[in-house]
């Protein structure tokens, strides 16, 4: 994506945390070559099952990818973000993941919110056009079930 960022402050993660960031952020490098559609399949699949993520959750597991990949801390928001939805499913939970643009000046930019608000982001929510999401449920799995 072309989003220009100044990188993120990058902490120290507990060795015991290191192995699943590791592997969120090499499978995230993976995906990221494919095709847009493919990508979109390919976390469809991968989130089956998951419950929402929370905030607290979301920006838990960015800041541990961001802890344990440059290219991640820096300006690849793709791999970031698909790194951070992929370390969250491990976790059980799923946020929205999102593609967008924006026209004045153009970007593109990829990222995760939860409850509409991106997680971790300079960006103001609403000043990207939403291109693409993976939403944390479709809206008939939100709807409470009905009983008769």
């Amino acid at each position: 994506m072309s989003q220009p960022m100044v990188p993120a402050p990058r902490s120290r993660l507990p060795l015991r945390r290191r192995p699943a960031a590791l592997l969120a952020t090499a499978t995230a490098r993976l995906i990221v070559t494919l095709r847009p559609h493919r990508i979109r399949r390919i976390l469809s699949v991968v989130r089956r099952g998951a419950a929402p993520a929370t905030t607290e959750q979301a920006l838990a597991s960015r800041d541990a990818v961001v802890a344990v990949s440059a290219r991640c801390a820096g300006e690849g928001c793709l791999q970031r973000s698909v790194a951070t939805a992929l370390l969250c499913r491990m976790r059980g939970v799923w946020p929205d993941w999102c593609t967008g643009v924006r026209t004045a000046p153009f970007r593109a930019h990829a990222w995760v919110e939860v409850d509409g608000l991106p997680v971790g982001e300079p960006h103001r929510p609403g000043e990207y056009q939403r291109m693409m999401v993976v939403p944390a449920a479709l809206p008939e799995e939100r709807r409470p079930e009905r009983r008769p």
